[in-house]
């Protein structure tokens, strides 16, 4: 048998629960990609499968490898892969777990071919926060040069890629954000910024036709006051309050991404045009995933942390 090193989760908790260890190291098989993870994404999604808060929607088998973003090189491919081979460079969104090892055994069509403008580390920064926003403004609220935009928790993982996408459709832009981060969402294309702790957006915005709203709760509620009539409100926490959007004649989304090589190629090529950039808030190897995990579920990062494998 040969071994891995890997971070697994033993049971739902904090910190405590989050294990460094050898793991045994997946093989190729049949119609499977076995990839050598040289980074992983840290996203919010992680921490709360190990707080326990995602048992409604499926159930983990302990012990587990947390980590949906990975970037790294095929290792060998599988009977019947025929797009992929050995040495190929990669990033994939693979699902919600998984990632937080140094070898992994995944779907080809989850693939898609790393940025070649981008590091290891930037590229695993991407795939699940630069999926969603696309999900959300392209597929789903149908963005256009035309409209403008307000997003919420804009400098954080999947608003700077929702600002970047929005501002390379050609909207306007809005973003809020702490004072410390509105240069940083001018400079990646945002036309107006809100500093949400001094300034109640809902007086200071007024008809927009799209609000992204990726914080929930009383955010949420207070974003249908600045919508237009016929405005979409899309969001990725909390299914909204369906009266308060009769009341104010507008049309809701929830969005829930899931794994797209197809999607991920093309934000890939976005990527290469320098039409989207990650933001790396911090690299941690993966021996401090669990301390990596704190700083995500403390909130008010800008962009992405991510993990760095051994070697």
């Amino acid at each position: 048998m040969t071994n891995m090193k890997a971070s697994r989760i033993h049971g739902y908790g904090g910190p405590e629960v989050v294990h460094y260890e050898d793991v045994e190291r997946p093989s190729a098989a049949p119609g499977a990609v076995l990839v050598h993870v040289r980074a992983a994404g840290v996203n919010p999604a992680d921490w709360k499968i190990r707080d326990g808060f995602a048992k409604a929607m499926f159930e983990t088998k302990f012990p587990a490898i947390l980590g949906g973003d990975i970037a790294g090189v095929v290792e060998a491919v599988g009977e019947g892969v025929q797009d992929w081979k050995a040495g190929d460079e990669i990033f994939a969104m693979i699902g919600l777990m998984g990632g937080y090892a140094e070898y992994v055994l995944t779907n080809p069509a989850f693939l898609a071919r790393k940025p070649r403008n981008l590091s290891f580390e930037e590229a695993a920064a991407m795939p699940l926060a630069a999926l969603t926003a696309r999900l959300a403004l392209y597929d789903t609220a149908g963005l256009e040069s035309s409209q403008r935009i307000l997003i919420q928790a804009a400098a954080g993982g999947v608003g700077s890629f929702a600002v970047q996408l929005a501002h390379h459709k050609g909207a306007h832009v809005i973003g809020t954000a702490s004072a410390a981060n509105l240069d940083y969402l001018r400079s990646i294309g945002a036309d107006e910024t809100i500093d949400y702790r001094t300034t109640r957006f809902e007086d200071a915005v007024h008809d927009v036709d799209v609000v992204l709203d990726l914080m929930g709760g009383d955010i949420q509620r207070r974003s249908f006051a600045v919508l237009k009539p016929g405005g979409i409100l899309v969001t990725t926490t909390s299914p909204p309050d369906q009266e308060m959007a009769a009341a104010a004649k507008v049309r809701t989304a929830l969005v829930r991404v899931k794994p797209d090589g197809k999607a991920l190629a093309e934000i890939g090529a976005l990527a290469e045009q320098r039409a989207l950039k990650p933001e790396i808030a911090a690299v941690f190897p993966l021996s401090e995933s669990a301390t990596a995990l704190e700083q995500s579920k403390a909130g008010h990062t800008r962009g992405k942390i991510v993990l760095k494998m051994p070697g």
